[in-house]
């Protein structure tokens, strides 16, 4: 597992990460993601930098939470119908995104 680094840009501003090779794809989707969350919230509302990071972690952090309850028969019955419009859902804003990025860097 060789590891080298990946440069990012979440709301404006680069980061340097480290990540292994044959992590790098999931990671600049995750990173996509975050970022259109950011762009969502700062829209919304007045948050900037940390409490803007801060808001779409705890955002994404419920909403993974929400899914894990559902997978596990919690409270929530498990409905694949609304999990596969929500992983749709979720690829496309990463495809919004990853394109956005793209046009920058080209």
């Amino acid at each position: 597992m060789s590891s080298s680094t990946l440069d990012i840009n979440l709301h404006g501003r680069d980061y340097r990460v480290a990540c292994p090779e044959e992590e790098r794809e999931s990671l600049q989707a995750a990173a996509a993601l975050l970022d259109g969350k950011m762009s969502e919230i700062a829209a919304q509302t007045r948050s900037s930098g940390e409490r803007l990071a801060v808001m779409a972690a705890l955002n994404l952090a419920h909403e993974l939470v929400a899914l894990q309850r559902q997978m596990s028969n919690g409270s929530e019955p498990f409905d694949r119908q609304l999990f596969r419009r929500r992983i749709e859902a979720i690829e496309a804003r990463l495809d919004a995104a990853m394109a956005e990025q793209q046009e920058k860097l080209f």
